[in-house]
């Protein structure tokens, strides 16, 4: 049986990657030609990689190892329940003891009303499920004109066809076909880049207003649901001013819109309470779960159902469903997680220890002379690069150049720290320490001076006229 171990030099694992591993997310040629970072062990905050660097991950993975690294009562619970049950279907009014504890246990987390859990593999394939649910809901309910579904410019539900026309990113819809018919996006309420002369306060009621906007012109009777993150994680942690959400509310309650809570990475404790919902005072008949469910540790989803929606999906029968729905070890591995997450009390330490070193941390990075906005809640946070703080410029250049320059800066600091276009986001595993926090500030400002000084050598620090 052919195999392959990490003792092979970094070089020979780049070429074998390079040969045979398609990517996401990327130039396939230009990561040839550098050479893709092995990554080999990993346990709490830190990663290792091939040639011997500590690195520490300040993005939890892809926003979903909220346990941290290396827990080994996941990996207990996945083998045992391997060689008990490793796999069955839940087709065929069929089902396991995983995913009936699961789903209990989920429903037992959320808040009033959210009740029953269709599972799938992963946040993309939830979020198809959810274009699916809401339009067989109305159709179930003699409404079958009520198709549209409203979503956000610069929104991140997934990279499938479905999730990624729910999705607002345009080089994604500019591959593919992209978006399916019956999808419509409003503008994102990110007021340091698009507020203008406004308010945080006025602009978080202007961009509320445009989903209440294309309700009335495409009609009331042809508006499925609405469906938003309750922090843009992907699209730059992009945290809406306090007036968005509560007007966001008022309209879909009016217009008996199905509002879609998109927890793939708010949820289980990023924000500091169990979803993002809570934290922003949203009342969803439908939230997206993934990544956190399980910390990463196996892939699962699902969508979390209200119980007037499901009973109208459970008066029929919902042809939908995937092999692996509710698989029985991601099951158990999500169950276990869950577990330690009450049992060690990690919420707690998220509002109590490490949400506040890093919010301090954070917003001390707001001194440096690039950084001209630092937002946070809970564990996910982001600073705006800017050659101008006071008048919230953008660089001259194309977007996103100093900002991969930071991140690139960030990678030989030995730090992970993603750039999306010039905002630079953290995650951090949830289980971070104060101390761990700090020595993340230092590589950070290491990160931000060298990025400043590159800039200012090839003379990149000029604001856009």
């Amino acid at each position: 049986m052919p195999t392959i171990t990490n003792h092979l030099p970094t070089k020979e694992l780049q070429a074998l990657d390079a040969a045979h591993h398609m990517h996401p997310f990327t130039a396939g040629g230009e990561l040839a030609d550098k050479g893709a970072r092995i990554i080999t062990r990993a346990n709490g905050v830190y990663l290792h990689d091939s040639e011997g660097n500590e690195i520490l991950d300040g993005m939890a993975g892809l926003w979903c190892v909220n346990i941290g690294y290396g827990r080994a009562e996941l990996a207990d619970v996945a083998a045992q329940q391997m060689k008990q049950l490793c796999y069955y279907n839940t087709f065929f009014q069929t089902t396991h003891v995983p995913a009936i504890a699961l789903a209990q246990k989920i429903a037992e987390l959320t808040p009033d009303k959210l009740n029953h859990i269709f599972f799938a593999s992963s946040g993309s394939e939830a979020n198809d499920t959810n274009i699916r649910l809401v339009r067989t809901y109305w159709a179930t309910k003699g409404k079958p004109e009520k198709k549209i579904i409203i979503s956000r410019k610069n929104a991140y539900h997934g990279s499938s066809v479905g999730s990624g026309s729910l999705g607002g990113m345009t080089p994604m819809h500019e591959q593919g076909g992209l978006p399916i018919p019956d999808i419509i996006h409003i503008n994102q309420p990110n007021w340091w880049a698009e507020g203008g002369d406004k308010s945080p306060e006025e602009f978080g009621i202007a961009k509320a207003k445009e989903l209440e906007e294309v309700i009335m012109g495409q009609g009331e009777n042809r508006i499925a649901a609405f469906i938003a993150e309750p922090i843009q994680g992907a699209g730059g942690v992009i945290i809406p001013p306090n007036t968005y959400w509560p007007e966001i509310q008022r309209i879909c309650d009016k217009y008996e819109i199905l509002l879609i809570a998109d927890e793939v990475i708010c949820g289980f404790g990023r924000t500091g309470n169990w979803f993002g919902s809570q934290t922003m005072g949203i009342k969803p008949h439908i939230m997206t779960i993934a990544k956190g469910l399980s910390s990463g540790y196996q892939p699962i989803g699902g969508s979390i159902v209200c119980d007037e929606v499901a009973e109208v999906i459970g008066s029929g029968e919902f042809n939908h469903g995937y092999t692996y729905s509710g698989h029985p070890v991601a099951s158990a591995v999500a169950l276990e997680n869950i577990r330690l997450l009450e049992e060690e009390n990690i919420l707690d330490h998220v509002r109590k220890v490490a949400a506040p070193a890093l919010k301090e941390m954070w917003h001390n990075l707001g001194d440096h002379p690039l950084v001209g906005e630092t937002t946070i809640v809970g564990m996910m946070a982001s600073l705006a690069l800017t050659p101008n703080k006071e008048s919230r410029a953008k660089f001259a250049m194309e977007a996103g150049t100093a900002g991969f320059t930071c991140r690139e800066r960030c990678f030989a600091n030995n730090l992970i720290m993603r750039h999306v276009y010039d905002r630079m986001v953290i995650s951090p595993p949830l289980v971070i320490t104060p101390e761990e926090i700090k020595e993340m500030g230092k590589r950070a400002r290491s990160a931000l001076d060298e990025c400043y000084t590159i800039l200012k050598e090839h003379n990149q620090l000029k604001p856009a006229t």
